[in-house]
């Protein structure tokens, strides 16, 4: 169980969550890391007080940062500058957030590092990319992928104001995506001998994530126009409550396909050869008497009598909107790996998975997120006596 990247050695030096997710899946993957905090902490340890949490467990910080091992150095001092360039002497991989004028202070950028480890992998996730006049400007991933990059308006009914997004969406997004180019760098290391620089911005991340839509408005000048439940074009793709009030979401993307299974599954086989509905472009032009037909049939049973009518059907494609407790209970979200078990000391704590399986490689959690410094005697130690050696 030690995971497809067992072996490889991650220096991280990461704040919140962008940086520390990506090098937590590493982490989780097989890699050692180990993780530079200054001596007040990666302000992410603040996540569980910001929340109200009084159990004395930080559940976004575990989330992140479990399998690692934590390291105390003062970046500001020459000593912890020095101890930094020598765990990166022979690091794998180094992973990122700072902002880059931050790490050219501490002589942690690409370039002066990488003069000392040619082989390195340097991961770097910025907010608004390398280049261009916001290239240092401070972002999380509220700003630069879910506001700037188009996410929050393009989920905002006409009117509305804008939703709130859910805590490090883009953040864990743009992790993950480093994480795959890290891993390419190192492929292509194992073929030229040389590391490099990788990097990816939440602006990038955010605008990618809503790429069907910039790519239409880039190749035709038309925007998408934003989806409204009373209007939509096709009844067969969009959300509908039940009678006991839990919604669900029709996914018939194929109108012809799925309209016969939907007429089937509202006992309305006359609908077929309806004028008003026969066709897709009929639907569309009829589309608010439909939706308010279709809502006034779902109100009469509750959700889990529409669940045994719809498994009849074969072509008819859905999914309960779930809540958070929906998930957690979900039969199929365990089966489908989706909790896994984090050593505790003797025991173990159940946890969100990282979202990716390696069948012959197996991965497995080794521990929770470390205490502040838990590791810096350790790991000093082993810099010591790889001196000595």
């Amino acid at each position: 169980m030690s995971g497809p990247v067992d072996g490889i050695k991650v220096v991280e030096l990461g704040v919140w969550v962008a940086g520390p997710a990506a090098a937590g899946i590493l982490a989780e993957w097989g890699a050692d890391v180990i993780k530079i905090e200054p001596p007040a902490g990666d302000p992410g340890r603040s996540f569980g007080r910001m929340l109200g949490c009084d159990l004395g467990v930080n559940p976004p910080f575990e989330m992140d940062n479990r399998s690692k091992r934590s390291v105390v150095l003062d970046l500001t001092t020459a000593t912890g500058r020095e101890a930094a360039f020598e765990l990166l002497s022979d690091a794998d991989v180094f992973v990122t957030n700072l902002r880059t004028t931050a790490l050219q202070r501490l002589g942690l950028d690409y370039e002066s590092v990488a003069a000392h480890n040619s082989r390195l992998v340097y991961g770097l996730i910025t907010g608004y990319g390398e280049a261009g006049p916001d290239a240092d400007r401070a972002a999380y991933d509220v700003a630069a992928f879910w506001s700037r990059a188009g996410v929050a308006q393009l989920l905002t009914r006409p009117g509305d104001t804008p939703p709130f997004q859910r805590g490090g969406m883009g953040d864990h997004s743009a992790g993950m995506t480093l994480v795959a180019a890290i891993c390419a760098a190192l492929l292509s290391r194992e073929r030229t001998g040389a590391g490099q620089l990788v990097s990816t911005s939440l602006y990038r991340q955010g605008a990618y994530t809503v790429s069907f839509d910039i790519n239409t408005y880039l190749l035709t000048g038309q925007p998408i126009a934003i989806g409204q439940r009373e209007l939509m074009s096709n009844p067969c793709m969009n959300n509908y409550a039940a009678g006991d009030g839990r919604r669900f979401w029709i996914v018939g993307l194929e109108a012809d396909r799925h309209w016969p299974a939907l007429c089937r599954v509202v006992g309305h086989p006359e609908w077929l050869t309806d004028p008003r509905f026969c066709d897709g472009r009929a639907r569309a032009a009829n589309a608010v008497a439909l939706i308010a037909q279709l809502d006034a049939i779902f109100a009469t049973r509750p959700l889990e009598e529409w669940a045994d009518v719809f498994a009849d059907e074969p072509d008819f494609f859905w999914s309960p909107v779930h809540s958070v407790e929906d998930v957690v209970a979900d039969e199929q979200f365990h089966a489908a790996g989706g909790i896994v078990d984090v050593p505790d000391g003797e025991s173990g704590v159940a946890m969100v998975a990282t979202p990716a399986d390696f069948h012959g490689t197996p991965w497995a959690p080794r521990s929770v997120a470390p205490d502040l410094g838990q590791h810096t005697s350790e790991v000093l130690a082993e810099l010591k006596a790889r001196r000595n050696a």
